[in-house]
């Protein structure tokens, strides 16, 4: 595969829309170096930035990233400080680079508990950036999947209650219309690294019916050659959202005429 992105982007048969990543093992890669795990958090930077680069670079509109999760929480209040140390150190030093590539920052998750200067970082951010159409990027930041559904269950039954809604309104489509990805299409794609097998709360609901590609990489170690081996796997998934092989056959010979 050549390395500039037009060739990229015609390289793959199938791209997927969206990429969701739960970013694991950070702390793992520091520790096989006898470092503390703030070092390997800070390293994993990179590898942020090259999934980042590396969306682009295809042409994939929406990338979800898994930075920390409501439980997270239960981890010691040292490590806790340096992660918002130094979430606000990569946003404040990218944010002319997202502006300039066009990258739109958005935040999902709950506001409530973040420190007021990370949440003050990462509104101004994402109010900066909410013109950029090359990639939307998710950050999943004090984030729980089964918080965002019942969070969403909570505004749907207040809606009811001042009469906005009736029962026989919520379906699939306004339930995740309450959903803090309301908007984004659910992940075609999602990549876990350091072999772990869970989803660990993220995206519930979105990812009934994604693709789930699981790589013993840690974090830190994440490039471009596994970000495309990953789509190299992708093109071997058959999508079939309940059906069968032979109705996507039919139905990919008549879109052809």
């Amino acid at each position: 595969m050549r390395s500039d992105p037009e060739s990229r982007r015609h390289y793959f048969k199938k791209l997927p829309k969206h990429v969701a990543v739960i970013m694991d093992g950070n702390g793992r890669w520091a520790r096989r170096r006898l470092k503390n795990r703030v070092y390997g958090h800070e390293a994993g930077i990179e590898a942020v930035k090259t999934v980042i680069r590396c969306c682009v670079d295809c042409g994939i509109p929406y990338l979800t990233l898994y930075a920390f999760s409501k439980e997270n929480w239960q981890r010691p209040k040292a490590e806790i400080d340096s992660l918002w140390r130094i979430m606000k150190k990569f946003l404040q030093k990218e944010l002319s680079g997202l502006i300039e590539k066009g990258i739109k920052i958005l935040h999902i998750g709950d506001r409530e508990s973040l420190p007021s200067d990370v949440l003050a970082m990462l509104d101004n951010v994402v109010e900066k950036t909410k013109n950029g159409e090359n990639l939307i990027v998710q950050v999943a930041l004090n984030y729980g999947g089964r918080h965002e559904i019942v969070e969403a269950t909570r505004r749907i039954a207040e809606k009811v209650k001042r009469g906005e809604m009736k029962p026989d309104d919520i379906n699939l489509d306004t339930f995740a219309a309450h959903l803090f990805t309301a908007g984004v299409p659910d992940p075609d794609l999602l990549i876990r690294t350091s072999g772990e097998c869970r989803v660990s709360n993220f995206l519930l609901w979105q990812i009934a019916y994604t693709e789930l590609y699981i790589i013993d990489t840690l974090w830190p170690d994440f490039g471009e050659k596994e970000f495309y081996a990953a789509l190299e796997a992708f093109q071997t998934r058959e999508r079939r959202f309940g059906k069968i092989s032979e109705q996507l056959t039919v139905a990919e010979n008549c879109s052809a005429f």
